[in-house]
């Protein structure tokens, strides 16, 4: 992890710090009346709780506890941490909301709009059982932004009130005041106090990057989603769902999401 460190003349000090985790580069700078060692503290602390999840959520990493569910969920029912199955239900739950347009079974072979059925939990033992083979579950349109919601009470503990994490620029949180002003000012004009940005998208014309659930077909065309809410994990979510919906869905969507599109 590389970082900078200055301090201003009101007793505040800036700590910038920036390394590569969940595939991307993560960016983290904290305000705060803290020495160098104290605020690099901090953020090694963020890069591990990064870690930690990336351990438990990543289906590409063969050692994770979601590539486990993923071989042997169908075969006998998998016994998962809290905080996994925490995970899933509420992932469950988010495709119920989203009119199934947020589907974390969207890679399962011979995936259908019902697939996600085949995703059984039992809340009393934590288990976790998939009732046809095949399933995969995916985590990629969630595990940052639940990651931003991890973050934020680690920040409150150190009493850090002046913060922005960014994963990669398609999930970031921003709590309190930049240095120089209100808020925290992004790309277009936009503003954040207390607020996640999450963006999802095609970066260029040819790219297929998010599947609609509901046809099976991946989404053509460089557009792009931003949205803004209060938690991470329902920014995914919600730039998720929105642009993989029709697009005379996304005024109901965006108001059953309580999400807002700058």
């Amino acid at each position: 992890m590389q970082h900078l460190y200055r301090t201003s003349s009101d007793g505040e000090s800036l700590l910038y710090a920036w390394f590569s985790a969940m595939h991307t580069r993560v960016d983290i700078a904290l305000i705060a009346p803290s020495p160098e060692e104290q605020m690099l503290g901090i953020a090694r602390e963020i890069k591990q709780e990064i870690h930690r999840l990336e351990t438990l959520g990543n289906c590409f990493d063969p050692t994770s506890e979601l590539a486990r569910v993923n071989r042997l969920a169908y075969t006998q029912p998998q016994v998962v941490s809290p905080e996994l199955y925490h995970i899933l239900h509420l992932c469950k739950e988010a495709y119920t909301r989203t009119r199934g347009h947020f589907d974390i079974t969207i890679h399962s072979e011979a995936h259908t709009p019902d697939t996600i059925h085949a995703l059984c939990l039992q809340a009393e033992t934590h288990t976790v059982k998939f009732e046809k083979p095949g399933i995969r579950l995916n985590l990629s349109g969630f595990l940052k932004g639940y990651t931003l919601d991890c973050i934020r009470p680690m920040l409150q503990k150190h009493a850090i009130e002046n913060a922005l994490i960014n994963l990669g620029n398609s999930s970031i949180m921003a709590l309190g005041n930049q240095p120089s002003g209100i808020g925290w000012k992004l790309e277009a004009g936009i503003t954040l106090h207390d607020q996640c940005l999450t963006t999802s998208g095609n970066d260029t014309p040819e790219r297929r990057h998010i599947i609609n659930p509901q046809t099976g077909q991946p989404v053509w065309g460089k557009r792009q989603i931003k949205v803004i809410t209060s938690q991470g994990m329902w920014g995914e979510i919600c730039s998720t769902a929105l642009f993989a919906c029709p697009d005379e869905w996304r005024p109901a969507l965006t108001e059953t999401l309580h999400c807002i599109i700058p």
